[in-house]
This record gives structure tokens, sequence and C-alpha cells, in this order.
């Protein structure tokens, strides 16, 4: 995968990580969970973007690794939208196997980044 297919990937992430927060209910747990997980998954496109200006390669990786903690973040949210019944599994699988291939590819960005010589 090139990274314009990864940063357009990672948009379209956050895109559907809005939506989700959008579909939450409108009570103090769905208001609270919307307004994390919004913010952890439109940063997974942000700091990705960020990350393929990096300066140097210590600048890349330490922005890969936001990356990889803004993804994990989201998936945890998701998982606990789940877990409080805020949402039917059905409707999160998909987003929630989405978050787990971005973090495992940022993953191996990160592992064969910091592998390279320079």
């Amino acid at each position: 995968m090139t990274p314009n297919e990864l940063k357009q990937r990672t948009m379209q992430f956050a895109v559907r990580v809005l939506k989700l927060a959008d579909a939450l209910p409108n009570k103090p747990s769905g208001r609270a969970i919307a307004n994390q997980i919004a913010r952890s998954g439109t940063s997974v496109a942000a700091n990705y973007r960020a990350a393929l200006r990096g300066k140097s390669r210590a600048d890349f990786l330490n922005k890969i690794t936001i990356v990889l903690e803004e993804a994990d973040e989201t998936g945890f949210w998701i998982k606990l939208t789940e877990l409080a019944g805020l949402l039917p599994s059905k409707r999160l699988n998909a987003l929630r196997q989405e978050a787990e291939e971005l973090m495992r590819i940022f993953n191996a960005t990160r592992t064969t980044t910091r592998n390279r010589k320079s």
C-alpha cells in the first residue's frame, strides 16, 4: 500500500468514526464516547499526514507512534461502545476490524523504520 493510498484509507476511517460518533445516543455516556472517539479517530488521519511530512526519521517515528496510539485508543472506544450497549456489535464490527488493521500496519511501519539502517 502506498503512502497516498494509506492517507486515503485513514481519511475514510476518520469519516466512518465521525458517522459512528453521530449515531451514538444523546445521553451522557453516548456524548462522552462520541467526543473521545471523534478526537482519536480523526487524529489517526491527521497525524498520519503529519508523519508523511516528517523532517527526519526520528520525527517520522515519533509521529507514526502517535498514529498507532490514536488507532489503539479508537479501538478502545469502539469496544467500550459495544460493552456499554450503546450500539449493536453488528454496527461496530467492521470499524473495529479496520482499527485493528491500521494498528498492524502502523506497528509494522514503525518496526521497519526503526530497523532500517540510516
